[in-house]
């Protein structure tokens, strides 16, 4: 139960652990995470994780990369008091059987079991042990292999990051190869990779097409449309609102006012403000683009967005909310800004994932099953070979696994909570979860059968809250809030 009283901290960030890591022979949060987390398939019916990932069906299965590490989960769990360095997994007499499993999955099995090995011994603070099993992993991964040889490449380069950290080698081999970028600045203009993300990958166009239709459905007879965007990125999801306004049934609006609100990378926002008003003027739509910069976010104040009583103000975040985890005062300042505009709506999308406890083998255990989701379906949506999958499996979740894994403190600026965490928080500043509309879901459901890959993205409600996953694992979440 998420607890209310006191500050921020007590609802976002989770009481701080002693330095030393909790006992992890028995990879027993894995246990509990298989056991515990029920799966939801394309219709929306719940079912279990499956015990035996053996195919029965014969061997044209192709097996998800989630269910390699799961099944490779339950031969750890299995052999957890057993298994010696450098000693083949699959080679122990199990009760489980590898039929049904190709040679390149049983391979992968082998490999991701290496990755569970090292990932015990970092908990464990045994970093020698660790380290005879990153050497492993080092032999079998590949960031241009299988989607589970890519996801070990990596998360075997942020454990051997974490041992340097821990040991005091700030000057590794490791670290200085390490290219450390910062995410959400980088995916703010258009670019091949993300450009290429967006067309062919479902989760971005899902989330926002919805998103955006909460905003239509509750300003149908606005005439005066005004958007607060908390973190605009490269805009485009504002291209869809505006072919909305622009065709609406009730005639067209007198003006759609944006207000982007940054404190760092101004002119990223001002190219994004060019775009879009080269857009709206295509399409002979009244608009009107502004930044509000502020050096902190403490400098924000409500005068600064210049609303007036003949607008209907709606606020739209994406992924901007997450970022501000790490800076609680900052987060409970913006809200309390956002509190005394008091929007009619507010739309925000965010990632659906608990990588935000202190406890580094709960972040391992959370972020190794959240991103063999995104890696299967890069899989799915691109070639091994395509460099814009090349460059987002690096620069993007190679980044984040590397923030959530190797850093502490201040410096793990990646701390995604689920929308359970996000409506206790909320709740504190009067917000109340409002319906999405059908129309929402219809449009979230008619984009996932326009991709190729769509068969595999799965819908979800969590209250009045709208999950999109990949084969069940959520991923991203679309909720609408009003104040009261």
């Amino acid at each position: 139960m998420v607890k209310l009283a006191g500050g921020i901290q007590d609802v976002i960030e989770p009481k701080k652990e002693k330095h030393v890591q909790f006992s992890f022979p028995a990879l027993e949060l894995l246990n509990n995470y298989r056991s515990g987390f029920k799966r939801l398939n394309g219709e929306g019916r719940i079912i279990e994780p499956r015990n035996d990932t053996a195919n029965t069906e014969g061997a044209t299965k192709k097996f998800s990369t989630e269910e390699i590490f799961r099944f490779a989960g339950e031969i750890f769990i299995q052999s957890s008091s057993q298994i010696v360095d450098g000693l083949s997994m699959v080679s122990h007499p199990f009760n489980l059987s590898f039929s049904g499993l190709s040679n390149e999955e049983i391979k992968d099995v082998e490999l991701a079991g290496f990755l569970l090995a090292s990932a015990e011994k970092v908990g464990c603070q045994e970093y020698d042990r660790a380290k005879r099993f990153l050497n492993q992993c080092d032999s079998l991964s590949s960031d241009t292999g299988t989607p589970v040889q890519r996801i070990v490449y990596y998360f075997s380069e942020a454990l051997k990051e974490k041992i340097d950290r821990e040991t005091g080698r700030f000057k590794s081999k490791g670290l200085e190869r390490v290219q450390k970028v910062d995410i959400d600045e980088a995916i703010m203009s258009p670019n091949p990779a993300t450009l290429a993300c967006h067309q062919t990958m479902p989760f971005a166009q899902i989330t926002q097409f919805a998103g955006i239709q909460a905003i239509i459905d509750n300003m149908a007879e606005a005439s005066r449309v005004h958007i607060i965007d908390l973190g605009i990125m490269s805009g485009i999801q504002w291209a869809i609102l505006m072919q909305a306004l622009a065709s609406r049934q009730e005639g067209p609006i007198e003006l759609l006012k944006i207000t982007a609100i940054g404190t760092t990378s101004k002119h990223l926002i001002e190219d994004t403000g060019r775009r879009l008003r080269s857009f709206a003027e295509s399409m002979n739509l009244p608009f009107s683009f502004k930044i509000v910069m502020v050096s902190d976010i403490l400098d924000l104040k409500e005068n600064l967005f210049e609303t007036d009583a003949t607008e209907m103000v709606a606020v739209f975040s994406q992924f901007l909310l997450r970022s501000m985890i790490v800076v609680p005062d900052r987060l409970e300042a913006l809200m309390r800004i956002i509190r005394k505009i008091s929007p009619y709506i507010m739309v925000v999308i965010e990632v659906e994932a608990n990588l935000n406890s202190p406890f580094f083998v709960s972040r391992f255990i959370e972020a190794l099953f959240f991103y063999s989701a995104y890696f299967d379906c890069l899989e799915a949506c691109m070639k091994r070979d395509n460099v814009n999958r090349v460059v987002t499996e690096s620069r993007y979740f190679g980044e984040g696994i590397r923030n959530i894994l190797a850093a502490e403190g201040n410096e793990r600026k990646i701390r995604n909570v689920n929308i359970d965490v996000w409506r206790a928080f909320f709740a504190r500043f009067g917000m109340l979860e409002a319906d999405l509309s059908m129309s929402s879901h219809y449009q979230a459901k008619l984009l996932t059968e326009k991709f190729n890959c769509g068969s595999s993205c799965t819908l979800d409600m969590n209250g009045k809250c709208l999950i999109v996953g990949w084969k069940g694992t959520p991923l991203l979440s679309v909720s609408a809030w009003k104040f009261y």
